[in-house]
């Protein structure tokens, strides 16, 4: 199943120093693997933001929730998820 996550990331800026770099630098590595494990299927930076928007996809949203709040930002981020399935003129397509 596929997901649009949208994460807003502004406030762990609002951390110290050392630990908003660590932070980061743990979510980092944590991306890196789910892109590679294929989680994250497409990914964007939203201009003018600290946020990001993607596809991503799981089983269900229960294992997405799963996936998100493992996450090293999870505690400091805004996060919308939206549910998606393919359009009927794409499926025509196909």
């Amino acid at each position: 199943m596929e997901f649009l996550v949208q994460v807003d990331v502004a406030r762990v800026f609002e951390l110290p120093a050392a630990e908003r770099e660590d932070v980061i630098r743990r979510e980092q590595e944590r991306g890196r693997a789910l892109l590679a494990d294929g989680v994250i299927r497409h990914f964007w930076t939203v201009v003018g933001k600290r946020a990001n928007v993607g596809v991503w996809v799981a089983a269900d949203a229960a294992e997405l929730h799963g996936i998100l709040s493992d996450l090293p930002i999870w505690p400091w981020a805004d996060i919308e998820v939206t549910p998606l399935i393919t359009h009927h003129l794409a499926a025509e397509a196909e």
